[in-house]
């Protein structure tokens, strides 16, 4: 129950009963509802406005996220950095040292292959800097597939460049008999007359006139595979095993300096020059194989000849004259 109020009447000299007014208490409340109002849009305001209040965790957070998004960006320049040295080695590789060792250049496409099939990146996506963290991770993901590939490239050029200086070291690649020990070059590869029957044939090898017991030397290095004189026609002759598909026979000596299955290098001492077997007088008969197929020496001298030496034995050689064997 409501209390009645009165007031003092000073004319009257007596109290009075205080009437309240119809809508009094509805337009109070009305006037207070749209103060409540007014004030929390002015409060608002002033949120808005004011910077963002943040707490001493949030702030160690967000400096921390701040220091990561730095290397992230310096993780990216230096895989800049790498990547404009590894295409230098990748060009030189393919223009440089594939070329010269006569392999296959590796195409771009195939060195800086992405990786297909499911999305390997759907983890780091929904995240404030989910662009830059997945374009980081494809470009190292290719940077590491490049150096695999480059480096199983460099792989097989180091095995290339073994065989090739296996190789080079292989090939019967100078004279047998040293140019100040020869009499003459007697005879070369091509139709010959036979000094025995005087018919024209083929005569495979070159015949080197030099007095008995002139040394002869490995012209590559090898493996001995005969040193006997059980061959028709050759005489005490020795055969080296070059690999690589090379041989080289050494024929109508007069001894051997090595045994079968023996291993030589180029230079060194296997024989001396005789007249055995089919020969007309003291020579050596010397023959180049390649692949199981006699092949023409002249091609093999520039380990110890000089260009004049060799232009000068060119001409002697293609001379059509009598062979010693």
């Amino acid at each position: 129950m409501s209390k009645v109020k009165y007031y003092y009447d000073s004319e009257t000299l007596s109290y009075r009963k205080i009437e309240r007014k119809k809508g009094r208490k509805t337009g109070i409340f009305l006037l207070s509802f749209a103060g409540m109002i007014l004030s929390g849009f002015l409060l608002m305001l002033v949120f808005l406005n004011l910077p963002s209040f943040e707490t001493p965790k949030e702030k160690i957070l967000q400096r921390e996220l701040s220091n990561l998004e730095l290397k992230l960006n310096l993780l990216n320049k230096k895989m800049a950095d790498a990547e404009m040295v590894l295409n230098e080695v990748a060009e030189r590789d393919n223009n440089l040292y594939r070329v010269y060792f006569e392999a296959n250049p590796i195409p771009d496409e195939q060195r800086k292959a992405g990786f297909g099939g499911i999305n390997r990146y759907r983890d780091l996506e929904g995240y404030d800097n989910s662009a830059l963290i997945i374009s980081s991770n494809k470009r190292l993901d290719v940077l590491t597939k490049q150096i695999v590939v480059q480096s199983r490239s460099l792989d097989e050029i180091a095995l290339l460049a073994k065989e090739k200086e296996e190789l080079l070291k292989s090939i019967p690649a100078i004279q047998p008999i040293k140019g100040k020990d020869l009499t003459r070059m007697a005879s070369g590869y091509g139709y010959r007359s036979d000094p025995f029957t005087k018919v024209r044939k083929f005569h495979f090898g070159m015949d080197f006139t030099a007095p008995r017991g002139t040394p002869v030397y490995a012209s590559g290095d090898g493996r001995v595979t005969r040193a006997d004189n059980s061959a028709a026609g050759y005489g005490k002759h020795i055969r080296i095993e070059h690999g690589f598909g090379y041989q080289s026979l050494y024929a109508h000596l007069y001894k051997y300096k090595v045994k079968r299955g023996q291993k030589v290098k180029r230079g060194d001492l296997i024989g001396f020059v005789g007249s055995t077997g089919r020969s007309e007088a003291p020579h050596l008969h010397y023959e180049v194989f390649k692949d199981g197929a006699r092949i023409n020496p002249i091609n093999f001298y520039y380990g110890n000849l000089s260009p004049e030496e060799f232009v000068a034995l060119l001409k002697k050689s293609q001379q059509e004259n009598e062979s010693l064997d």
